[in-house]
């Protein structure tokens, strides 16, 4: 996202080119890693993860309609990989610098019984665009645009959701129906 919206850093954007919608695929790197338990090895959190950002910035009266659209799209990803799904809502006191509001998309994990986050939206409305410097005229007045952002899938979190939640009892994987296309089979067999 940093690198994504970046590119606008002190920009004033056309708003006959309103709303910028960017998407990348980037490799992240976390500070942290490797304290407690399970989860803090393997695939679930690792110092280094690829996922797919997003941006938009866009006029202000639109942003709720982007808000709920990146949403939608984390949703149906995860939804077409057959994994179940809740939408967390961030209480306000929780919301990081900048934010007005976000949510998080959380799969199902049979392992632990529980919710974990697999990706994170978020509506910064005009503060982020502020702070950058990044403005466009409407009818010659400067206005601030509003972005959003969407963190709409981290791979490993996103890998770890599909073995849990189609690993059958003897070990083997079904592959989603949305995903044999791209893998030519339907099942990763388990140990014999």
């Amino acid at each position: 996202e940093h690198s994504l919206i970046g590119r606008y850093v002190g920009r004033e954007i056309d708003d006959k080119n309103l709303p910028v919608k960017n998407t990348s695929y980037s490799m992240c790197f976390r500070k942290e890693i490797g304290a407690h338990g399970i989860d803090e090895k393997g695939l679930f959190r690792t110092h280094q993860f690829n996922k797919i950002e997003m941006i938009v910035i866009c006029h202000p009266e639109e942003s709720e309609k982007f808000y709920k659209e990146l949403q939608t799209i984390t949703i149906d990803i995860f939804k077409n990989l057959e994994i179940p799904i809740r939408v967390l809502a961030i209480c306000s006191g929780d919301l990081g610098d900048l934010k007005y509001e976000q949510v998080d998309i959380e799969a199902y994990s049979p392992r632990k019984k529980d919710y974990f986050e697999v990706g994170s939206c978020s509506n910064l409305t005009g503060a982020q665009a502020r702070k950058l410097g990044i403005f466009t005229r409407i009818k010659g007045e400067r206005v601030v645009p509003h972005t959003l952002n969407n963190t709409a899938l981290a791979t490993s979190r996103a890998l770890v959701a599909l073995l849990e939640n189609h690993q059958q009892k003897n070990g083997s994987i079904k592959i989603p129906k949305a995903l044999w296309k791209y893998t030519g089979f339907k099942e990763i067999k388990g140990k014999k």
